[in-house]
């Protein structure tokens, strides 16, 4: 019993066919298949495939770890070349040391004998004894010196050898928690869709005449300033959705499309009647709209921030709708409308001065949904809908635990999934998990 959309966020690197939907970067642009250029829902079959991949890259990490774990234990054993020459070197030292502490003490004791001479016979011998003593000391000294330089060369070789296994293993541990991780979102998703696929009494369907509008978000995001904007939600059917639930979230990368930058974006919201921000949180879902009438309109302010410290990049955001019903019917958008900024560093940013506003990606806008236009939402009515009336305004309900989530995989999986991403939305009132 729910209402369920598979969006494609990321590039699957880490298989041998990839699996794309929407490309949010540049880096990924040209390597969108030809044959999915329309993002949507993916098949079953599909799911099966990037499930399978997502098992085998798995496997060949935890094989890889395997092997990783051995060269480590075999680089940290004291019979390597290096090892062994290491102990050499340091025994080495270790007998210039005692040849050394050996010759101060007879130049000591020749000191000691030129103190105690007696006759000129007996002060000419220990004059020579301490010359000879003295360049038996500088000897030693120098050769001890020498061997503590190459001990400390050979520890050197020896412990940098051990330093580079051991974070080659740690790569490779982490590669495995990686695909570990993909597996686990390549299996929930072909879970999902086949619980889905067997679920013949879903009530929740797509409903296009559910449109969602961003309005207002420039095409440049400078970094460490708000930009404000408008999320609209509209309902184009005849009939009124009790409970609407707004979706908006953000995504973004450095120029390369390999960093995910995710953690520097900050995401508000507030109510058209609301003086109070709230940060969007980790279900990218706001309070909902209750109710909203047929014909009728809401409008979200929408307020974006990007952490002074953010490199330059580019970065999408997205929005979408979901409807319940007290009578237990349900459904959403069919798409999720994606909308391109780029974002200036703030060391190198000037004034967006008239910057036009991000335009909506046409393969991921749901056709009923107008495009959107360089100027803030119009006050009046879209589409000739009349304004919602005072009662459609966001219940104070905060984020329900029931409500549906939709899973936006991050920028790491730009670089490696092993897995569709994947969007779950679930009904209100005890749906299935």
């Amino acid at each position: 019993m729910r209402f369920r959309r598979i969006l494609a966020t990321a590039a699957v690197a880490a298989v041998t066919t990839p699996v794309a939907l929407l490309s949010v970067t540049p880096a990924f642009a040209d390597t969108k298949p030809a044959t999915q250029e329309q993002p949507g829902r993916l098949t079953l079959a599909q799911l099966e495939k990037a499930a399978a991949e997502a098992q085998k890259a798995y496997d060949d990490a935890v094989l890889a770890e395997k092997e990783g774990r051995e060269v480590l234990e075999a680089a940290l054993a004291d019979t390597t070349p290096l090892a062994v020459a290491a102990t050499a070197a340091v025994k080495a030292a270790e007998e210039a040391g005692t040849a050394k502490a050996a010759a101060d003490k007879a130049l000591a004791d020749a000191e000691a004998a030129l103190t105690d001479a007696a006759t000129p016979e007996e002060r000419e011998a220990a004059e020579k004894a301490v010359t000879d003593a003295e360049a038996a000391a500088k000897a030693a000294g120098e050769a001890k010196t020498a061997a503590d330089a190459e001990a400390g060369t050979a520890l050197d070789a020896r412990d940098d050898e051990r330093v580079a296994a051991v974070r080659a293993y740690d790569l490779l541990k982490k590669a495995v928690e990686k695909a570990l991780e993909d597996k686990r979102a390549a299996d929930e998703a072909l879970a999902e869709a086949r619980e889905e696929e067997g679920n013949e009494d879903d009530t929740c369907v797509p409903e296009p005449e559910l449109t969602t509008v961003v309005t207002g978000l420039p095409s440049e995001v400078v970094a460490g300033e708000w930009v404000n904007f408008r999320l609209r939600l509209t309902n184009g059917t005849e009939k009124t959705m009790d409970e609407v639930y707004p979706y908006a979230s953000v995504h973004a990368t450095d120029r390369s499309g390999l960093k995910d930058i995710d953690d520097l974006l900050k995401l508000q919201w507030s109510s058209a009647s609301s003086t109070t921000w709230k940060t969007v949180d980790d279900t990218y879902y706001i309070d909902p709209v209750s109710p909203l009438e047929a014909g009728a309109h809401s409008d979200i302010k929408l307020r974006l921030k990007v952490d002074a410290k953010a490199p330059a990049g580019q970065g999408v955001a997205f929005a979408a709708g979901d409807y319940y019903n007290d009578d237990e019917s349900c459904g959403g958008t069919p798409d999720l409308a994606t909308y391109e900024f780029e974002i200036a560093a703030a060391a190198a940013a000037g004034t967006p001065g008239n910057t036009p506003d991000a335009t909506p990606t046409p393969s991921a806008t749901p056709a009923a949904t107008p495009t959107a236009t360089p100027t803030a939402v119009a006050p009046t009515p879209q589409g000739g809908v009349s304004d919602q009336p005072v009662n459609g305004s966001l219940a104070n309900t905060g984020s329900s635990s029931a409500v549906p989530q939709v899973a936006l995989v991050g920028g790491a999986a730009l670089l490696a999934g092993a897995g569709a991403v994947f969007a779950a939305r679930r009904r209100r009132g005890g749906s299935a998990a």
